[in-house]
């Protein structure tokens, strides 16, 4: 149907959606649950089959170097975080030709923004419960095979069934990236991990976006915006191809009652001298975990921790979706016209550029909680910067370029650490749930700032300001107390300080 419309612009609008069609679309969800039924493990019986005994918990041999294995686990990640950018970056790409196409509003195209953003907090909450309890590697395959039956965005006739199939493609985009920083913090060595997680992030987020914007400039003239949906079936073909490269965590194994399963994927990254013998150093025997779940991220020893994570997310969602989307309007508001605040934006953000090396050294060579609540409560600043700004009117470029680009990288340090320190503090079996969390807190942010545009708050400066650097600095306030160093520490010592920390009893502590 697609290839159907060559003649005209490859524009469907208006064809008829027939049986044949109809049908198909049908099988694409039946044809994902049935996969997923098949891909995801049965663990119980596996356990029960295999190891009736009580489960191992593994000791990840955190200090080997990195090898060859480590290595090409990093590049499949960075590809897979890459195609998961690329779903929700070619938003701002098919805008233009789906407003044509459909003949709707910007407003009304608006719509298809919000609908994804509240598919990716879905998904990152969904999918985190999904890898705690089936694992991380089939988390991730399932969000390939989401990106493959949701290609057919690129062949809807109305601007409805888009949205519905854009809801599905944002769920499986919003899982996939905690879920990859979870596989990663369990698999490489201590002392390599928060730069590797942090790095990850920034390159997967960096080469998404590029890819969506040469993608967009390559096959948008010769294909119609449609093309850019479409891509969701090779790319996603692609991460299952790379499936094979991608394990299984050790530590999920283990805590499953798998150690056999645990102790060959430990060898292939760790070398067989650290699982040699269960009286090795590398093998602990620990209790069954208890049941994981949201309401238990929210209580007890990561309570804490998690809220001001919480409160962080959701304050930078407002800002980046919010507050720096309508900062070229307030700008001209305020007298600058927009060819000039486009331009002060673009300077500000090439001066922001080296924050993310700056960010990879103090997460990996400071300190990792001191480090990401520096950067909030630089954001909470510059945001008052900017409070400030507009109560006294001040028409400094100067001013204005400064704290533009003190925001940009500010803000972009906060999403580089966030998630990723989120993948560290949380026990085995919660630690997907709890990356997923915070990933969603961050989207939710953002469908909050979408209500605060409509309602008109962000035509405020200074009250937008205030409103989102009050939680910001809560956020620091109650990280900066009740934060835990992960920098170069097993994760095993991790959740030793926490147990300590909230009375918790100290045998929990290796359930990470």
């Amino acid at each position: 149907m697609f290839l159907m419309g060559r003649h005209t612009g490859y524009e469907m609008v208006g064809m008829e959606m027939d049986a044949p069609m109809l049908v198909g679309m049908a099988m694409i969800p039946l044809g994902v649950l049935l996969a997923a039924y098949g891909l995801m493990p049965r663990i119980a019986q596996l356990r029960a089959r295999l190891h009736p005994a009580q489960p191992l918990q593994f000791h990840l041999a955190d200090g080997v170097p990195l090898n060859a294995e480590h290595w090409k686990l990093v590049v499949v990640l960075v590809v897979a975080l890459a195609v998961d950018v690329l779903k929700p970056a070619t938003l701002g790409f098919v805008m233009p030709g789906m407003t044509r196409e459909y003949a709707i509003s910007k407003e009304t195209a608006g719509i298809l923004a919000l609908v994804a953003l509240t598919g990716t907090t879905v998904g990152s909450v969904l999918w985190g419960r999904l890898a705690d309890m089936f694992g991380r590697r089939s988390a991730i395959l399932l969000s390939a095979l989401m990106f493959i039956g949701t290609a057919i965005c690129g062949a809807m006739p109305t601007f409805g069934w888009n949205l519905a199939m854009c809801f599905l493609m944002g769920a499986s985009a919003g899982g996939l990236l905690p879920i990859a920083f979870t596989l990663m913090a369990e698999t490489v060595p201590a002392a390599h991990r928060g730069w590797l997680l942090v790095a990850l992030g920034g390159i997967g987020t960096s080469a998404g976006y590029l890819l969506a914007a040469g993608s967009a400039d390559l096959l948008v003239p010769l294909f119609s915006w449609r093309a850019l949906w479409l891509l969701g079936l090779p790319t996603g073909l692609l991460i299952i191809f790379l499936g094979r490269y991608i394990p299984e965590s050790p530590r999920f194994l283990a805590n499953a009652g798998l150690p056999d399963a645990a102790r060959a994927v430990l060898a292939r990254f760790s070398g067989a001298a650290a699982t040699a013998s269960p009286t090795d150093a590398a093998v602990v025997v620990e209790p069954e975990p208890p049941a994981g779940g949201v309401r238990a991220l929210l209580r007890g020893p990561h309570a804490r921790i998690t809220w001001g994570l919480i409160v962080c997310g959701l304050a930078w969602g407002l800002a980046n979706f919010g507050f720096l989307l309508w900062l070229p309007t307030n700008l001209g508001a305020m007298g600058m016209d927009t060819g000039a605040a486009n331009a002060l934006l673009a300077r500000s953000a090439l001066l922001a550029l080296p924050g993310t090396a700056l960010v990879i050294w103090l997460y990996h060579r400071w300190s990792s909680v001191k480090a990401l609540v520096l950067f909030i409560a630089l954001t909470a600043f510059a945001l008052a910067v900017f409070g400030v700004i507009a109560v006294l009117r001040v028409q400094s470029p100067a001013a204005m370029v400064a704290a533009t680009a003190l925001l940009l990288l500010s803000a972009s340090g906060v999403i580089a650490m966030l998630i990723p320190y989120a993948a560290e503090i949380y026990p085995v079996h919660l630690r997907g749930t709890g990356s997923g969390l915070i990933a969603a807190s961050s989207k939710a942010g953002g469908i909050i700032g979408a209500g605060f545009g409509v309602l008109g708050v962000f035509g405020h400066l200074a009250l937008s300001a205030t409103l989102i650097a009050v939680p910001m600095a809560v956020a620091a306030l109650l990280l900066g107390l009740a934060g835990v160093e992960t920098r170069g520490r097993r994760l095993e010592e991790i959740q030793a300080d926490l147990s300590a920390g909230s009375g918790t009893p100290a045998g929990r502590a290796g359930t990470s």
